[in-house]
This record gives structure tokens, C-alpha cells and sequence, in this order.
């Protein structure tokens, strides 16, 4: 008789992680990803943006985030203003000067919903005219 019931607990307790994995939300356990960008990643262009955009797949925590845009001496050019949409709290941006052709890299760094620390970069080309 006990050995029933132990048997029916362990089973009981076994499903019931399961199924709380299986209707978790995936948000909670994922850490903020790139969805978009502005300019698109590995991306030719053939004028100057004026600001360098980047959504995640769920909103970053206003604090503690950076974006720097480096040409390819390394030399940061952005204009070190970065912001976050008050309403779209998963974009982020910088503004930049008017550019000259050369590739550029885009490195951000934010905290994810989850609290995790989330970083990456991308590159993308100001073609000459």
C-alpha cells in the first residue's frame, strides 16, 4: 500500500513539472534577443543614417545600457546619447553625425527582463557613392 501511494506521488509530482514547464512563459526563461535593427545587420547602404536603432523580443531595463557605434579604427562615433522609446520599451537608439563610407560596428550591452546581462554586435557598410 505505501509502495502505491509513493509510486502514485513521484508520478504525480513528475507530471505536475511537466506540465509547469510546458504553460511557463518562454519570456521568463529566455534573455532578451535582437529582433531588428536599423541599419540591418551585415547590411551595404549608400547614405549616412542618423541613428543607429536596435529592438529586443522583450523590453531591456532602462538602466545600465550602452550602444556604441565604432568605425573600423575602432574610433567610437556615435554621439554618445543613447535612448530608450518610453512606449516601446524594447528599443533603443543613438543618434549619429553625418558618416563617411566605411564599415561600422554597432555593440550594445542591456539587462534583459530576466535580469540577465545581454551584449552582441553587429556591422554594417556605408558604400561610396
Amino acid at each position: 500500500m505505501i509502495l502505491r501511494v509513493s509510486n502514485f506521488l513521484i508520478t504525480a509530482v513528475s507530471h505536475l513539472i511537466v506540465l509547469t514547464f510546458l504553460i511557463w512563459p518562454t519570456s521568463i526563461l529566455a534573455h532578451a534577443v535582437v529582433v531588428k535593427s536599423s541599419p540591418e545587420k551585415d547590411s551595404s547602404i549608400s547614405q549616412s543614417p542618423k541613428q543607429v536603432d536596435i529592438w529586443f523580443n522583450e523590453r531591456v531595463m532602462s538602466k545600465h545600457k550602452s550602444l556604441a557605434v565604432t568605425d573600423s579604427t575602432g574610433k567610437r562615433v556615435d554621439n554618445k546619447d543613447i535612448k530608450q522609446e518610453m512606449l516601446d520599451q524594447s528599443h533603443i537608439f543613438t543618434t549619429l553625425p553625418e558618416l563617411p563610407p566605411d564599415t561600422y560596428t554597432v555593440r550594445y550591452r542591456v539587462i534583459s527582463a530576466d535580469t540577465h546581462v545581454v551584449s552582441g554586435k553587429f556591422s554594417f557598410t556605408i558604400q561610396k557613392p
